[in-house]
């Protein structure tokens, strides 16, 4: 018997695949025990066809030295269905290898911070406001900026999420427009408005960022907080 080896693409959607499965609920009645839920059924699986052809929109862009450069696409991670949607603002060298969200230390830093305020990294949306690593992982120009941003309001508009968090210059501009420092806009909740829908958005500094910069910490514990208040006063269940 020979194993079959799996290319990166193939890993890749094995696990989006686990991350889009159908929800099923239980009842705890004696009967129909097993509750299968038509609409959640039709809504996920809508949600995992459009965020597949996404993908491939993505995917599929030409004249991009952004990609030409990249070993993967690192399109996003975590629940579909989930209520608050992280956004950072690109791949670094780990999610380059890996075509996975925040890995390596950068994703154990994210863990710990999401913990700290009782958040299951497995339980929110993960993506980038940048599709592919930055060469020498230097800021993306303004026009590289402003070409993924459209998809990325694609994604937003798919995942349909309550919160938005975002971590990290790129980040802020791709969304909001700011092009400001995030220490001057972090800690304030703000809005955007996406096929009119008005969604609050926290600013806050990046993992990668904390990890040269520590001394930023306390102010990140601050945003933090923040998130967690907002979360019990939405009323999200996570």
């Amino acid at each position: 018997m020979t194993k079959k080896n799996l290319n990166q693409n193939d890993k890749y959607y094995d696990r989006f695949i686990d991350d889009i499965e159908p929800q099923f609920v239980f009842g705890k009645k004696p009967i129909d025990r097993l509750v299968y839920t038509k609409n959640i059924e039709k809504t996920v699986i809508n949600k995992s066809k459009k965020l597949l052809d996404l993908r491939k929109r993505i995917d599929s862009i030409e004249d991009c030295n952004l990609k030409i450069n990249a070993k993967n696409l690192v399109f996003g991670n975590g629940d579909i269905n989930s209520s608050i949607m992280l956004i950072g603002e690109a791949p670094g060298v780990e999610e380059d290898k890996t075509g996975f969200v925040f890995e390596g230390e950068v994703g154990r830093l994210l863990k710990k911070m999401l913990n700290a305020i009782n958040i299951d990294i497995k339980k929110i949306y993960l993506t980038y406001s940048v599709n592919f690593r930055i060469p020498d992982d230097k800021k993306p120009t303004v026009q590289e900026i402003k070409r993924y941003s459209n998809f990325l309001r694609d994604h937003i508009s798919i995942i349909n999420p309550k919160i938005i968090i975002l971590m990290g210059g790129t980040a802020m501009e791709s969304v909001t427009g700011l092009k400001n420092k995030v220490s001057d806009e972090r800690g304030k909740w703000n809005e955007i408005i996406l096929r009119n829908t008005s969604i609050p958005i926290m600013i806050t500094y990046s993992p990668s960022y904390l990890i040269r910069f520590p001394e930023f910490k306390k102010y990140s514990w601050m945003d933090l907080k923040k998130i967690r208040e907002k979360i019990i006063d939405l009323n999200i269940k996570i």
